[in-house]
């Protein structure tokens, strides 16, 4: 079964629109995910509807945050997203006649509903500003590194 990547493929898209803090049209975002712009104006507007960014038309138009990245969390995302299926297990029946696979449906059920929860709650405790944190982190070592493999060596 192949993986929905909307809420990681959005929440790239939107720490590059924090990044560059200015408007950025459809067609540069869908370059950061080799995508066709129409997929971006998909994604982004759950996120529009749910105020996390807002779009302009017309010449020095684009998409621009609506919020700091500190008052939104993974959580938020998600929602405007319209809360994607988070796990992809299913049920060899839905309404099955035996009793066994009644009972492990109910207990796949309880299972799942526990994950989720404890998922979401997670996804709430997360906000956009401690992605964007590790990202300026893991760039600031990359570049460190990229200066000392530059740099000649001495014998």
């Amino acid at each position: 079964m192949k993986s929905d990547n909307k809420l990681s493929s959005i929440l790239h898209v939107i720490l590059h629109l924090a990044e560059h803090n200015q408007a950025m049209t459809s067609e540069t975002l869908a370059l950061y995910l080799k995508t066709n712009p129409v997929v971006i104006r998909r994604m982004m507007a759950g996120l529009r509807q749910a105020g996390l960014v807002v779009s302009v038309k017309g010449h020095g138009g684009g998409w621009t945050m609506a919020k700091p990245l500190t008052a939104i969390s993974l959580q938020d995302v998600y929602q405007a997203l319209g809360a994607p299926r988070l796990f992809a297990q299913g049920y060899r029946q839905e309404a099955p006649q035996c009793l066994i696979e009644q009972a492990v449906n109910a207990s796949l059920d309880s299972a799942f509903a526990e994950a989720e929860q404890q998922l979401l709650q997670k996804f709430g405790s997360v906000n956009l500003a401690d992605i964007a944190a590790d990202f300026a982190l893991r760039r600031k070592q990359h570049l460190a590194t990229q200066a000392s493999l530059q740099q000649p060596q001495k014998e």
